[in-house]
């Protein structure tokens, strides 16, 4: 069986085909063929379906004038798996036109799709020059390309029109045409992330062994919340035992804004009298730019290592779950969209101490607040800008934000 990860939106090869073809003989299921290959359910029908031969059935049939009937399809086809590879009667006296399902056929079929594919349509040197003198003469009539295109029936897209006009091929400049020079060109910015080689000895696998030999069962998971798209996040850290989640407002989504609150925060953590390697010795989040500043997280003002940083695998928010659910908290204050723009670090810190008061079912009826402030103190959960919030006082809606955020450990 092959394994269904590596095989995840890949091409169908020759042996999974031989595969399908072997398991349809035996007349197995489109399921139990797509969990034998690692593929998934549909994929298997939609191959089936499209790559279907017709074996004609030799057998004519005419009425009283010997005018030639249609042969009825047979009902086997009408349902899956649509084919006749299984079916005893195949190699006997059918009446039916047969429907087969072959890998070298299929196998074929994709092989030459995909040369014409990447051959795409070629262009002669006539037909070149016809195609510019089409375009270029409609152009300095004031005419739109489209237009231009449907009258003439041209053959090639409108794409390739404007790859010729901007590599310089056609006889008329961008200038000419109605609207190209009003045309900005795309903003293309590659997302930061995290460099593997910056992940050494700290990747999830890493993690899970510190966790395992140290024998350590809580830990800060830590992630950004996105409002508009350019505009202030929220860095959030959420304490795992308890499920006590802080929130920082940045200006943008950037490792320096990152860097610069983590230094201000170990900065009145140490005027107050607390370390932050004590409170945050283990960290773990996400592969985003954000956190590539990996020595300004783990050392102190000293340059000395105070606490250590892992990162999850690429694409695996589920391996930091708690802060994870713990946003659908966040949400259901700030829907998604929202923008952060407006909020001050107080407007944060108004909403995490509703969440952090609000009764957890799996705290046994008891806060996040309340269970934070029990191993730490409430000292310490007002340094981070959180203060309590009495029951029949939490707000759990949009109508929060209508409200005026208060400093101090009283709200």
């Amino acid at each position: 069986m092959t394994d269904s990860y590596s095989t995840k939106n890949k091409h169908l090869t020759q042996d999974e085909r031989l595969e399908i073809q072997d398991c349809l003989n035996h007349g197995m299921t489109f399921n139990s063929i797509a969990a034998r290959i690692g593929k998934d359910q549909t994929t298997i029908s939609k191959e089936v379906k499209r790559h279907i031969s017709v074996k004609v059935s030799t057998v004519k049939k005419t009425d009283k004038n010997g005018n030639p009937i249609v042969p009825e399809p047979c009902p086997k086809l009408l349902k899956a798996p649509f084919v006749c590879n299984s079916c005893k009667h195949r190699h006997h006296y059918c009446k039916f036109t047969k429907h087969l399902y072959s890998a070298k056929t299929a196998q074929d079929k994709y092989e030459a799709l995909l040369r014409e594919a990447r051959e795409g349509i070629p262009l002669n040197k006539d037909e070149f020059y016809e195609i510019d003198s089409i375009v270029s003469n409609g152009i300095k009539q004031g005419q739109h390309l489209y237009h231009i295109m449907q009258t003439n029936n041209i053959s090639v897209s409108k794409s390739t029109v404007y790859r010729h006009l901007k590599r310089g091929y056609l006889s008329v400049a961008s200038l000419d045409f109605p609207r190209v020079v009003k045309f900005k060109a795309r903003q293309q910015k590659r997302p930061e992330y995290v460099p593997k080689a910056a992940k050494i000895g700290r990747t999830y696998d890493d993690f899970l062994a510190c966790i395992e030999e140290n024998n350590i069962t809580s830990w800060v998971e830590m992630d950004t919340v996105i409002g508009r798209v350019g505009g202030k996040v929220i860095m959030t850290m959420d304490f795992t035992f308890c499920n006590f989640m802080l929130g920082f407002l940045l200006n943008d989504k950037t490792s320096l804004e990152v860097t610069e609150k983590v230094k201000t925060l170990k900065s009145r953590l140490v005027e107050k009298g607390f370390c932050f390697g004590d409170i945050f010795p283990l960290l773990l989040t996400d592969n985003g730019g954000e956190f590539i500043n990996i020595f300004a997280i783990e050392n102190n003002q000293a340059n000395e290592k105070e606490t250590s940083l892992f990162f999850c695998d690429p694409y695996s928010s589920y391996q930091k779950p708690k802060v994870e659910k713990n946003h659908t908290m966040f949400r259901d204050i700030v829907p998604k969209g929202e923008s952060f723009d407006t909020f001050s670090q107080q407007t944060v810190d108004m909403i995490f101490s509703n969440i952090n008061s609000v009764k957890r079912k799996s705290l046994n009826g008891k806060t996040p607040y309340e269970m934070f402030s029990f191993i730490y103190s409430e000292e310490l959960a007002a340094v981070f800008g959180i203060g309590y919030i009495p029951p029949e006082k939490v707000i759990q809606s949009p109508g929060l934000l209508k409200q005026q955020p208060v400093n101090g450990n009283k709200i």
